[in-house]
């Protein structure tokens, strides 16, 4: 079937208002934020904008009779490609998709459509002093089903964990169109350990799998009280020195944030007026609880980090705590204006490794930018080992894309080098899915065995993850 008659066909399944054909509009579609899709967009068939499970089955019916790709999306804000069509086929946009369908503040749950948009979540749950706490950096922007496809976390990840930890149940329609719930039926209970645990599958799974269609997920009462320590080092080994010594001192901070020279100074240029220190590494820990366990947990960390860093602010004023987390929060924004003839590109950008190699990981990755000739801004979750690497270049310089390219891959075999993994929290899409067997070795077979047994014929999100 050619892509017009499949317009055509999903035009007269859903009506005009739900499916997307011109040329314009699917062009639109080509994109997420990946360099990788900045340089090969693929254009979808077509893109359907699904406002329930049936319209989702419908689709999927359809797409499996017909031997047609199907694509899931969220709100497009991924970097690995894995929301585009890069093998052709119709995308999925469920980010219109966006009901609250029940907050169950007795069971401590809440159930959503999977276009739910992460802050406004929180924004709902916080009239019943509860919340979701996941945080992505793209929190005002991306979809709850978009955090289950790739298991998200983000900043609070330390103490929080990642959205796994959170997911109770999930309605999926598969590949075939037919509809699975993980978790139970009928369940409302927050433990379950009964039959195989098909919720931990799907989730981090980018879309092979299915396609989820309602999310019950546990939420967490709301914190009353929060504090922010700024510590300054002038030897990068101290930084996740103090890390360890902040946990072996029985500590355990909501978020603990690290800016090396490169992002401080990036920072320092692209917003004067917040004057970071001059230095090797800044760490930012943030912490949370009720007041009296967050000012002592605050004057433990400023004593524990003052043995090391140069100076160390602590802080539960929300001005200053504004003012102190404001160099972080402007980073990735900055990482673009180190060369006002270039821009971030998103590539190689969120490698994990054990907390004890940072230090030694963001020297090598220092070696290798300059190695390539290309300038690189580095900060990252440096309380579980998620470091963020931004490479700034001038996509219109061939050569330079050609420098950016080696460097990159070099970052992901670094990564795997550290004994850590080529991304901690942003997925593998198409951009990773080449190191799958070098990451992962025999148990790709494993990977492949499973997505034969949902998807028999290929169709769900092809070329990705390996």
């Amino acid at each position: 079937m050619d892509s017009a008659a499949i317009r055509k066909e999903l035009v007269k399944m859903l009506g005009k208002d739900k499916v997307l054909t011109e040329a314009l509009d699917l062009m639109y579609y080509s994109y997420d934020s990946s360099f990788l899709t900045q340089m090969e967009p693929a254009d979808p068939y077509a893109v359907v904008f699904p406002k329930s499970t049936e319209d989702v089955q419908q689709v999927v019916r359809f797409a499996h009779e017909n031997n047609i790709n199907i694509i899931p999306r969220g709100a497009g804000t991924g970097e690995t490609g894995g929301c585009i069509a890069i093998e052709g086929g119709i995308v999925l946009d469920l980010s219109t998709w966006d009901e609250i369908v029940e907050i169950d503040a007795k069971n401590m749950q809440v159930i959503v459509r999977p276009g739910v948009i992460h802050a406004k979540l929180n924004e709902e749950l916080e009239k019943s002093n509860l919340f979701f706490p996941p945080d992505p950096g793209s929190s005002q922007m991306c979809t709850v089903g978009g955090m289950v496809a790739n298991n998200a976390s983000g900043l609070r990840a330390v103490k929080y964990g990642t959205t796994e930890q959170y997911i109770l149940g999930l309605e999926v329609v598969t590949p075939t169109g037919e509809i699975i719930y993980t978790g139970g039926i009928k369940a409302r209970c927050i433990k379950n350990v009964s039959g195989l645990n098909l919720t931990k599958l799907m989730i981090g799974s980018e879309g092979v799998l299915g396609i989820v269609t309602q999310i019950r997920l546990r939420v967490w009462p709301k914190p009353k009280a929060r504090g922010i320590a700024m510590a300054v080092f002038d030897n990068l080994d101290d930084a996740p020195a103090t890390v360890l010594d902040i946990y072996q001192g029985g500590l355990l901070p909501s978020g603990i944030e690290i800016l090396d020279s490169s992002a401080i100074k990036a920072v320092n240029e692209f917003k004067p007026e917040i004057n970071l220190p001059e230095c090797e590494a800044i760490l930012l820990f943030e912490v949370d609880g009720n007041l009296p366990s967050v000012e002592y947990e605050g004057e433990q960390i400023k004593e524990i980090a003052g043995r090391r860093a140069r100076v160390v602010e602590w802080s539960t004023d929300k001005k200053r705590m504004a003012q102190l987390w404001e160099g972080r929060s402007v980073t990735a924004s900055a990482a673009s204006r180190v060369r006002t003839d270039g821009t971030r590109v998103f590539a190689g950008e969120d490698i994990s490794v054990p907390l004890a190699k940072v230090a030694d990981t963001l020297r090598a990755i220092r070696q290798l930018a300059a190695k390539h000739g290309i300038q690189v801004v580095n900060y990252g979750h440096i309380g579980d080992g998620n470091v963020h690497t931004a490479p700034v270049i001038n996509p219109e310089i061939p050569e330079e894309v050609e420098r950016v390219l080696k460097l990159v891959d070099e970052i992901h075999l670094l990564a795997i080098e550290m004994n850590g993994s080529t991304t901690g929290e942003h997925g593998v899409g198409a951009v990773r899915r080449k190191y799958a067997e070098l990451e992962h070795g025999q148990a790709v077979e494993y990977m492949k065995r499973i997505k034969q047994a949902f998807d028999p014929k290929g169709i769900m999100n092809p070329g990705k993850l390996f």
